[in-house]
């Protein structure tokens, strides 16, 4: 693999059609059908929009993937791909497809159902790297719908290319950040051209409300400001599928007094702080009539559009409570649970949870399955932040999780959900992005019909991937990994450290040596115009601690235990997808090699991870030391950690340069490329030649 530069990853990441996906020894088995340039693409010349795109696009699939000419007529005689409607269908979304004889129809309820369908023909040619098909008819539905994402391209970016590519890894909604008409988080962007081109890929628009709305609900002028806000952003946005709300952002002024009645940061009196949560992470008793207002506002406009709301910021809060919420829950508006949040486990008999986004629960925890069981008692449709688009924030700076096996238990929790619960709408990612990868390809089988065994599914796409021979030592590669994800440690401290930026993170000497009393958290460098950049890294790395788990000194040793077991899962994983390198066919191995890169790199960020946390072990104790002799042992420990850390920033650059994609977020934009793992050693060599040095002086002193 060639050296990339910043951002080229996008040009990867437009691509749907592959030109090495047609095996060229490939032949036909016994009553298989051969699509050849004889055959066309007919589409009558008066279909709808996205009927004629789907032609289109099928026409680019057989030229680029099966290297097929293909011309697309209004009608043809013989050995044609026809696209209709068919209303019969039951589904919207849904499509049949029937193969017999020299005529393939798609026939879709809408032409959305068209659209997909498209992509569905292509998804079976691909897995037979061959023009070659047999005879079928079968009818395809979403059990999942909709599957929303937020861009993978750039925060609120979503180029053609970029919405052709969800479209083909099976999602269906693109989701916008939204501070109000044609704003978002990082500016200006015209909303209305997102969601009209979106219509033509046959995807939905959701908005993601950042907007105003701190107004108590019973106010006199409550109703006017809501409609001010609410109203006025559907009066904009019509088309829009609808909102989504989260307690955080959508903070009030609640007379609850279990709650400030203010905002966060404005939740102290004379400077101490209200030990009560504000209104944002509380069931507050008056928050359902502040979503009804929120409904009513925007039903004026848009009587059709979804209200969500999400109770994430209270998933710690005791399950009487929020029952007693969802039981006040208004109509019309869907409640949004986190499959992962809040999970509680024990590492060596010590309590710990899962405190954001986080594969590590691969089963879900107490609040998901009591909030799905509640809401769907007093009929109230869920919705779930299930992440099932391959990226949490483990790993914050990755394109995905390559994990498969972990992903596939959670599919099957989330589908055993959907039955019991109707837990069937997803938020497949927050804005960490997202990238085509084997998790897409494995959620976009595993919720349609007719379902998939996932893991036949997974020995399918892994054959697709790397071709049948390599295809058994990749899987156990990946059922490795998956393992090892059972060892990671889901802390707020490390996810928003040393696991949110990988082996970039700063080294920070704990104890305070200054002339000018100045803190010891440093600001991380980000590019000025990120969306969140620095805000959202912590670099001075400590126990944020929490109620549902021990202190972070107690937890510390087993964790930094845990890791290790991680690192090595992982390096046994690494080393058999090395050995199955050699058995590759030359048109996939460029494949296989993203995949090492990638893994070596989330191999550098769990050294990084653990070495953190011995360096907090040490330093800590060395604060705590009272034997100057004790403590210069303590400080040669940290100096050869100090030593051992930039050896290991060192050996992940070549894995950056070669992926442009790591060390990027698109919230954050870079934050683990050349440059900043370069700033890292640098800054690790400082606290060597610096503080380091001043505190052994000080040790020596007589």
């Amino acid at each position: 693999m060639k050296i990339e530069r910043n951002y080229d990853f996008r040009h990867r990441m437009d691509i749907v059609h592959h030109p090495e996906t047609r095996d060229p020894e490939a032949c036909p088995a016994a009553g298989e059908i051969v699509i050849d340039d004889s055959w066309c693409i007919v589409c009558a010349a008066d279909a709808d929009e996205r009927i004629t795109n789907t032609a289109v696009d099928l026409q680019d699939y057989f030229r680029v993937a099966m290297q097929i000419p293909m011309v697309i007529r209004e009608s043809a005689p013989d050995k044609y791909i026809e696209l209709t409607i068919d209303e019969t269908l039951e589904k919207a979304l849904s499509y049949r497809l029937t193969v017999k004889g020299n005529k393939i129809t798609i026939a879709g309820k809408d032409p959305r159902g068209v659209r997909f369908g498209g992509v569905g023909l292509e998804d079976i040619l691909n897995f037979r790297e061959a023009p070659f098909i047999s005879e079928q008819s079968e009818v395809h539905e979403r059990l999942v719908t909709p599957r929303m994402v937020h861009s993978g391209w750039g925060i609120d970016e979503f180029p053609d290319s970029h919405l052709n590519a969800m479209l083909h890894a099976g999602l269906d909604t693109a989701v916008v950040f939204t501070t109000g008409v044609d704003q978002t988080n990082v500016g200006y962007l015209d909303i209305n051209d997102v969601i009209q081109r979106a219509k033509k890929f046959g995807l939905d628009t959701m908005l993601y409300g950042y907007l105003p709305g701190y107004k108590h609900p019973d106010d006199p002028d409550a109703q006017e400001f809501f409609e001010s806000v609410y109203t006025n952003i559907f009066n904009h946005y019509p088309d829009a599928l609808g909102i989504m709300l989260v307690g955080e952002s959508g903070e009030f002024p609640s007379k609850d007094p279990a709650t400030t009645g203010k905002r966060h940061r404005e939740s102290l009196v004379d400077g101490i702080p209200d030990p009560r949560p504000s209104p944002g992470w509380w069931p507050c008793s008056d928050y359902p009539k502040w979503i009804a207002r929120v409904r009513d506002a925007v039903h004026k406009a848009a009587p059709n559009a979804m209200i969500v709301f999400n109770t994430y910021n209270w998933h710690w809060a005791d399950e009487e409570k929020r029952k007693e919420f969802l039981s006040n829950f208004p109509e019309d508006v869907y409640v949004q649970i986190t499959y992962d949040i809040g999970m509680r486990y024990k590492r060596e008999g010590i309590p710990c949870a899962v405190m954001d986004y986080s594969l590590f629960a691969d089963e879900p925890g107490n609040y998901f399955v009591t909030e799905s069981r509640n809401a769907h008692s007093f009929g109230i449709k869920p919705f779930s932040t299930s992440n099932c688009a391959g990226s949490t924030w483990d790993f914050g700076d990755i394109p995905y999780l390559p994990t498969p096996q972990r992903w596939i238990t959670r599919f099957k929790h989330l589908d055993q959900a959907r039955r019991d619960w109707d837990v069937s709408r997803f938020y497949d990612n927050h804005h960490y992005g997202w990238w085509q990868s084997v998790v897409t390809d494995l959620g976009k089988g595993y919720f349609q019909t007719p379902q998939a065994d996932p893991e036949e599914l997974l020995e399918k796409i892994a054959i697709r991937y790397f071709g049948k021979e390599a295809a058994p030592t990749m899987i156990a590669a990946w059922a490795k990994w998956s393992e090892a994800m059972g060892y990671y440690t889901p802390g707020n401290e490390d996810q928003y450290g040393p696991f949110r930026v990988g082996p970039s993170y700063p080294f920070i000497f704990q104890p305070n040596i200054t002339r000018t009393m100045g803190q010891k958290e440093i600001k991380f460098p980000t590019a000025p115009h990120a969306h969140f950049g620095w805000k959202i890294i912590k670099t001075l790395y400590q126990p944020y601690e929490n109620i549902d788990q021990f202190p972070g000194k107690m937890r510390y040793p087993a964790e930094v235990r845990s890791l290790e077991k991680m690192l090595v899962l992982w390096e046994e994983g690494l080393k058999l997808m090395k050995e199955a390198l050699p058995l590759i066919p030359e048109r996939k191995k460029e494949r296989a090699e993203r995949e090492i890169n990638l893994g070596e790199f989330i191999r550098c960020s769990i050294i990084t991870g653990t070495n953190i946390k011995r360096w907090w072990l040490l330093n800590n104790a060395l604060v705590a030391s009272e034997n100057p002799a004790e403590a210069l042992e303590l400080l040669d420990k940290i100096e050869a950690l100090a030593y051992a850390e930039i050896a290991n920033a060192e050996s992940a650059i070549p894995f950056v340069e070669q992926d442009s994609r790591l060390g990027w977020e698109p919230s954050m934009e870079y934050v683990c490329d050349k440059w900043h793992i370069e700033w890292k050693i640098r800054q690790v060599k400082s606290v060597l030649g610096g503080d380091i040095a001043s505190y052994r002086h000080i040790l020596n002193l007589k």
